[in-house]
């Protein structure tokens, strides 16, 4: 019996041992993280059960996966979300301390800095990225031009170049390739923000030899809005995220055909202005174009995951679908349509306040996330770097990100509250630790009026609010609770000065 059984565990050593080196691997799976551009917290219908928008294919995504209720953008604005997701770590250490770049902004992400990107790629990972860039290009200029043609902010970093400076006829020197991504197929910026032309590693798909006058210029740049400006030839702003989709199938066939795992990042143009649903395409108008342009995502998304199914690899695939702020939506668009698209949270895109910056979050990985299951805790964007660094056992070296993997993988394990900061398009900041938020000024800080306000005689210029009891922020409870305050003001002091301190 023992010399049978000696001979069983020698027979499968050996089998084992035949076998090609990647089988014994556990392989790594794919990652998909597909960023919507400026979608509501309150527009898919899986939270919000009141919302005009019907989204089913994303609520199909939810019912498979963990849904986050508490998830933040670390900014209520694209671009320095853009920077964090990809980082690890908030823009606002960087010299952009408030809006977002332009058209022709310089590549923000220098190239030493550690990236999601090259760290993926450094683990044999297949990178790409197909969508909204907006993190800078490094644009060729005219060889001759002024000074007043460069635009810098406060602390001088080129934000945008005038139009007329650029040379069109070549190719940007700097983009996607420098941050980590052996394929890129992206639009520079927004899409209502010119040039408007694809880039395909770095180099232009069509040359830029057009010019749109732009459309609903008289309006309150929503609708079917989109500035003046260069563009390329046959260059369609209806067919944008259909094209998105396109080359992302095409990506993850390629990769398919290699046996290194794929890493898709996958930035959308929507449902950011110009609203441009599809001409002849069966979407509903309860909510308007927006409306109509919210149910496009879920169906182009929805044709994305059936490809996913179609070609089998959606159990080694983690896939994370959010949005990189809050809506576009302003109070007259909800009193129009009865739609709330940032649910029962205050204000709308680029403010300080929930709704700028709170923001759907679905992540699936099946046999390793529960279906159905729901996370409460806040976090947020900045926090991807963390958890693919935990997910490949490789030290994190991001500032601001902390590991999700433990909460993705075992919903009841205990986790550590870890502060958040929120930022506004206008730089305000507020802290975010357990169920207390303090703002840091008066004013919404971003798109909703009043932006900036005094402080009132005899009072501190500090907010405080409890969102468990309060989640629509409407009383601030500084004056009853000024040691929590003080606390939260010291944090807030503390990591944008880099340090550490305890904090209970």
């Amino acid at each position: 019996m023992i010399k049978t059984r000696h001979f069983c565990i020698l027979s499968l050593l050996l089998f084992f041992g035949c076998l090609p080196e990647n089988k014994l691997k556990s392989k790594f799976p794919n990652i998909i993280y597909i960023l919507a551009d400026d979608l509501g917290y309150g527009d898919l219908s899986i939270y919000n059960k009141t919302s005009k928008i019907k989204t089913p294919h994303l609520d199909q995504l939810a019912s498979e996966g963990m849904r986050f209720m508490d998830m933040h953008s670390t900014s209520s604005v694209c671009t320095p979300t853009r920077y964090s997701i990809l980082t690890g770590e908030y823009a606002w250490r960087t010299s952009l301390k408030s809006g977002v770049l332009w058209s022709y902004g310089p590549l923000m992400i220098p190239d030493e800095k550690e990236t999601v990107a090259k760290l993926l790629q450094r683990n044999g990972y297949q990178t790409a990225v197909v969508g909204k860039w907006h993190l800078g290009l490094d644009w060729q200029l005219k060889t001759s031009y002024q000074e007043n043609q460069v635009i810098r902010n406060d602390l001088g970093l080129i934000t945008d170049y005038k139009e007329e400076i650029i040379d069109f006829s070549k190719n940007p020197t700097k983009g996607p390739t420098q941050v980590g991504f052996d394929y890129s197929y992206i639009l520079p910026a927004s899409l209502d923000i010119p040039p408007y032309v694809y880039l395909e590693n770095e180099k232009f798909t069509q040359p830029i030899s057009n010019y749109t006058e732009g459309s609903n210029l008289e309006g309150d740049k929503d609708y079917d809005f989109w500035r003046p400006g260069p563009m390329a030839e046959r260059f369609d702003f209806y067919n944008v995220l259909p094209n998105f989709i396109k080359k992302a199938k095409a990506f993850i066939d390629k990769a398919q055909k290699n046996d290194a795992p794929f890493f898709l990042y996958l930035p959308l143009a929507a449902p950011h202005t110009p609203w441009v649903p599809k001409a002849n395409d069966p979407y509903k108008f309860d909510a308007g174009m927006y409306g109509a342009f919210v149910q496009m995502v879920d169906d182009q998304v929805g044709q994305l995951l059936d490809h996913i199914n179609v070609n089998g690899i959606a159990d080694e695939t983690l896939l994370v679908f959010t949005s990189d702020n809050g809506p576009y939506w302003k109070p007259h668009h909800i009193e129009k349509y009865n739609h709330r698209a940032a649910k029962h949270l205050k204000g709308m895109k680029g403010d300080i306040y929930e709704a700028g910056h709170r923001v759907p979050f679905i992540v699936r990985w099946p046999h390793r996330i529960s279906p159905g299951s729901i996370a409460n805790g806040a976090h947020s964007l900045a926090n991807f770097y963390a958890t693919v660094a935990e997910l490949l056992s490789t030290p994190s070296k991001a500032l601001d990100s902390y590991s999700l993997l433990g909460q993705l993988t075992d919903l009841d394990s205990l986790k550590e509250v870890n502060p958040i900061i929120h930022h506004s398009s206008l730089g305000h900041f507020a802290i975010r630790y357990g169920d207390w938020k303090m703002i840091e000024k008066r004013g919404s800080g971003g798109f909703t009026a009043p932006t900036n306000l005094p402080t009132p005689p005899g009072e501190r210029p500090e907010r405080l609010f409890n969102l468990k009891d309060d989640p629509s922020e409407n009383s601030n409870i500084s004056y009853k609770f000024p040691k929590k305050l003080e606390q939260l003001k010291q944090q807030l002091d503390s990591i944008k000065d880099l340090n550490s301190i305890s904090f209970k």
